[in-house]
């Protein structure tokens, strides 16, 4: 059998190559939308905390503790 012409190991490089493209396209935006998501759930976390240490701020000086 002969061996492939240079234009034919060309175009094959170049089908191989636009695959990889695609893949890793559909790679990279799935990884966009995991992080967007997780930057969304941080966000909501990060607001619950600051309601939590809103509304336990100490009134006063801390007593000291027990064994003090």
């Amino acid at each position: 059998m002969d061996e492939p012409s240079r234009l034919d190991r060309l175009e094959m490089r170049l089908t191989e190559q636009e695959a990889t493209i695609e893949d890793l396209n559909r790679t990279v935006t799935a990884q966009w939308q995991v992080i967007d998501r997780l930057s969304r759930h941080v966000a909501g976390l990060r607001e619950q905390v600051e309601e939590a240490a809103a509304r336990a701020a100490p009134r006063g000086p801390e007593p000291p503790p027990p064994h003090y």
